[in-house]
């Protein structure tokens, strides 16, 4: 399968949206498990992902220089693991910066930034659909329709002027605002 594939799994308790490359796969919450397989299943997909031992920004975990992650809005980008893709968005305050999966609690098909970069009011991350306000440290919802919830956190550290994933969850990651050759 060339082209990628958004897959929404709604459970009882959970809800998980990820992006799917790969021909076959499944996506799981807490409660409930989606197996799936396209065609005949006799393609195999293999990774592309750059040596773990490439530096700066030919890193598979090397995201932005720090200046491009925005103070006034959101980065979107795309954390790896094998054939599947999490869309995530970052946000800069001072010299730190918090990612988080770019999805609402509420609706977790609905991104946070569905593009030009998530509003920010106040110092909190607005839903564009609902309304939701959520604390920029924590993701915390403080208003709205899933007040209470949390954004889901991946883990980002700052290191010599550059943002690097560091959730073990995810092999790579790749900026989405940028021209894929």
């Amino acid at each position: 399968m060339t082209d990628s594939v958004r897959v929404t799994l709604e459970g009882n308790d959970d809800a998980t949206s990820v992006t799917v490359y790969g021909d076959e796969g499944d996506v799981s919450t807490d409660d409930a498990t989606f197996r799936f397989s396209v065609g005949d299943g006799a393609e195999t997909v293999s990774g592309d992902a750059a040596p773990a031992d490439e530096t700066e920004s030919g890193a598979p975990r090397h995201i932005a220089p720090l200046a491009d992650v925005p103070t006034d809005g959101t980065l979107r980008c795309e954390a790896r693991s094998g054939d599947r893709g999490t869309e995530l968005i970052l946000r800069r305050e001072g010299e730190a910066v918090s990612a988080w999966r770019n999805s609402c609690p509420h609706e977790p098909e609905v991104r946070l930034d569905p593009g030009p970069g998530a509003i920010v009011r106040d110092d909190r991350l607005v839903c564009h659909e609902h309304g939701a306000r959520f604390e920029c440290g924590d993701g915390v919802c403080t208003a709205g329709p899933c007040r209470g919830d949390a954004l889901e956190s991946i883990a980002v550290a700052v290191r010599d002027g550059a943002v690097y994933l560091t959730d073990d969850r995810f092999d790579s990651c790749r900026r989405l605002d940028e021209a894929t050759a």
